[in-house]
């Protein structure tokens, strides 16, 4: 039998051993079984965000301008094999409806932690939120407030509001960039009602600095515009290039505040693999055929370019282009683009993943797993493979589908994981914790792991 001080001796080293094996873990900061808002729209009195416009009240509007589409693409989210959706009982006027309330990103800047909302059903008061970490910082499930006002929210009281958002970034520049899609995706009544357009806000003011409608020559429609990505240096804040995957067309287009242009690439790897489509998250087994739907920068070099990494979400693959093919617009027009985008490698088995950031103060890539419910690394310096792609967390029964995940500046990893595939194929628990918002510092997740 082991003495006490033994016992304690290796009690304490089994705890190393199991620190260096695992790193440090994702933190949950808040969670939530459903989401809440400070305005629900319900009151015509109330006001909204930062309480400086009134809310509006207004019967929904689909105007058919944009409807029509060159060409109909369908995808497996279309026709799910089984669905119970709540839909049908809806009532298509509520301005609340808690159940259909399902958050998708999460991007923190200096004490505000930006929530989006996109618009997959009826019944949501404002698709872009924030918490304040000042005021709600300590509390479990705190209310959504509107950004940057419940007014701008109210997408069928004004043609220049907003519709839905999926994720947003901020910049070098301390901007909020993100995509409004122009469309509800409302199922079996899906309707663009108006042009997909990028966003982007100040946020030392909140006061909306760009919005740019998207041709319908570039994007058909804005059902595949789930992310970007912005490319600039500080004190160049004219001269941002703005990178946007289309996970539907499988394009990626770029655009330059600056020449306020826009264009499309297209390319082979930006498709799904057919070989990674079959998923299993959550209890619930489906097949998905996303393309190309996450961008990152890596380091930026002596010469002032930086690789660009991106993967489609049905894939392990993960490919690299210089933003110094993306940002020549006459590039885009070449029917073949040589050698300039590359394959990096195979990130291994069941390692599908939505979104992914750069640190820079490490070197790393953090990734979203939606297979393994959990967040993975890979350091640049060395070649991508199974062997130098590791393990930061995974938590199969909390961190089901982490949809987002961004880094801020002092280098903290947010991630979001919200359920959605129990959403979309069967009935979220209202008893139990659906949605979640994680935190950990980059330095620290790497630890213990290849990443290191």
């Amino acid at each position: 039998m082991l003495s006490p001080q033994l016992l304690i001796f290796s009690l304490i080293s089994g705890l190393q051993l199991l620190s260096l094996a695992d790193g440090d873990p994702m933190i949950e900061v808040f969670r939530w079984k459903q989401m809440d808002f400070y305005n629900r729209g319900d009151d015509p009195l109330s006001l909204g965000g930062r309480k400086d416009r009134p809310s509006f009240s207004a019967p929904v509007v689909f105007p058919g301008k944009y409807s029509r589409r060159k060409r109909q693409v369908m995808t497996s989210r279309d026709t799910p094999v089984v669905i119970n959706s709540r839909t049908n009982a809806d009532d298509p006027n509520a301005s609340y409806i808690p159940y259909n309330n399902v958050p998708m990103g999460a991007t923190h800047f200096r004490g505000r932690l930006f929530v989006t909302m996109p618009r997959r059903r009826v019944g949501i008061p404002s698709t872009l939120n924030y918490i304040d970490l000042g005021e709600d910082g300590s509390v479990l499930s705190p209310k959504l407030r509107a950004y940057p006002n419940f007014g701008l929210n109210q997408f069928n009281a004004s043609a220049e509001n907003l519709v839905s958002v999926y994720r947003t970034s901020v910049d070098a520049c301390q901007r909020l960039w993100f995509i409004d899609t122009g469309m509800l995706e409302y199922p079996n009544n899906r309707q663009q009602i108006r042009r997909p357009s990028i966003w982007v806000v100040d946020l030392a003011t909140d006061q909306v600095l760009k919005r740019f409608d998207i041709p319908e020559s570039i994007a058909e429609t804005g059902r595949g515009l789930a992310s970007i990505t912005v490319d600039v240096k500080v004190g160049q804040c004219g001269d941002a290039y703005a990178y946007i995957p289309d996970l539907v067309y499988r394009r990626l287009y770029v655009y330059h505040l600056r020449n306020d242009r826009i264009w499309s690439f297209e390319h082979n790897y930006f498709n799904f693999d057919p070989l990674s489509g079959d998923l299993s998250i959550g209890g619930q087994t489906f097949r998905w055929d996303d393309g190309i739907f996450s961008i990152t920068l890596g380091a930026q070099r002596p010469d002032g370019s930086r690789d660009v990494y991106f993967h489609p979400m049905a894939s392990t693959n993960e490919f690299v282009v210089s933003n110094r093919v993306l940002q020549q617009e006459s590039n885009a027009a070449r029917s073949d683009q040589g050698n300039d985008f590359r394959v990096l490698g195979n990130r291994g088995p069941s390692t599908q993943s939505t979104m992914h950031a750069y640190d820079p103060g490490t070197g790393v890539v953090f990734f979203d797993e939606i297979q393994r419910n959990g967040v993975g690394c890979w350091k640049t310096n060395k070649p991508i493979s199974a062997e130098n792609y590791g393990s930061v967390d995974s938590n199969a029964m909390d961190m089901i589908y982490p949809s987002d995940l961004s880094i801020d500046e002092d280098g903290t990893i947010w991630v979001m994981s919200n359920s959605m595939p129990i959403f979309i194929y069967s009935t979220l628990d209202t008893d139990v914790y659906n949605f979640r918002i994680w935190k950990q510092k980059a330095s620290l997740a790497r630890r213990g792991t290849v990443c290191e």
